[in-house]
């Protein structure tokens, strides 16, 4: 009985997603009761697919893009990304010291703050040649902040009064994973979706530099690159919109099916995350990544507020 419930609530909440009954933090919640109560029957099957799913989701959202516009906000986005990266960075090596965390761990941490939280962790992973329950300790302690700054940074752009182009911008720097900035994005507003969307994926392509200075930081020699590729396509759907290859009417369906496939996405991360494995990881990576997302929140929102 337990497990037909588990198959009527799995497939029912993504049918409801896909047909836009329920929002982003709610597949996110739904996602985390489920992991609760049930027993996930495909739990492989939904982490693999989950990154196919995602980066069909972002690539989908280019067709409401325009070239011109996404230049242009990547360009004037440059300051705030560099900065960002490189104090977090800096910050998180100084404080994973003081914390007596695993090297190894602190990097990764670090890395997910400061770039692209699951996709710059699986990145940099090989290159330092971390060991799997170090990797998993600080997926799940970037998957957790991701988590609650998906409920979080709503409220508080409403109670800062941040206009849909600073909200864009604060959510693509200060928020890990590209599915939370999006999902946190996906309800403030269409501007600020683009916004968030165009920068989070310009700050994504930082997990080069910080490849090759992981390597140079654990001394490790002859290890493969990732570039994440699915962004070329990202840019190959706006320039299809750009210049009207394919009808308005059928681009917009694009994005919206996006929108719905991004909700499914955070319905399916909520379904991986666990409580023992967030028990496993323990205290001090949760306080440690805590304040290094704070910092970045805190230095960002100033960056947009007084030198934009």
């Amino acid at each position: 009985m337990a497990a037909l419930l588990s198959y009527i609530y799995f497939f029912g909440v993504i049918i409801a997603a896909l047909f836009g009954y329920i929002n982003s933090p709610m597949a996110l919640a739904l996602g985390f009761v489920f992991s609760v109560g049930f027993k996930h029957p495909f739990l492989k099957q939904s982490q693999k697919g989950l990154q196919w799913l995602l980066k069909l989701a972002v690539v989908g959202l280019g067709f409401g893009m325009v070239l011109q516009d996404t230049i242009q906000t990547s360009a004037s986005s440059f300051g705030l990304i560099l900065c960002s990266v490189v104090l977090t960075v800096s910050f998180g090596l100084f404080i994973s010291k003081s914390f007596h965390l695993n090297k190894h761990l602190g990097h990764l941490i670090t890395s997910g703050t400061s770039i692209c939280g699951g996709s710059a962790i699986a990145a940099i992973s090989p290159i330092i040649k971390a060991d799997s329950k170090t990797i998993s300790m600080a997926l799940v302690t970037v998957f957790l902040l991701n988590a609650l700054a998906l409920f979080v940074f709503p409220v508080l752009g409403h109670w800062l009064h941040l206009n849909q182009h600073d909200f864009g911008l604060w959510c693509a720097v200060a928020i890990h994973d590209t599915s939370s900035v999006v999902g946190a994005a996906l309800n403030y507003g269409e501007e600020a979706l683009k916004i968030a969307t165009t920068v989070k994926l310009s700050r994504t392509l930082w997990i080069i530099p910080m490849s090759v200075l992981s390597m140079f930081a654990f001394k490790t020699k002859g290890q493969h690159i990732k570039f994440p590729y699915f962004i070329l396509l990202f840019i190959g759907a706006i320039l299809i919109n750009s210049f009207h290859i394919i009808p308005e009417i059928v681009t917009q369906q694009f994005v919206n099916v996006s929108k719905h496939l991004l909700v499914v996405s955070l319905f399916l991360i909520g379904t991986s995350i666990s409580l023992p494995d967030l028990k496993q990881a323990g205290w001090k990576p949760v306080v440690f990544a805590s304040i290094l997302w704070i910092f970045v929140s805190l230095t960002s929102l100033a960056y947009i507020l007084y030198l934009q």
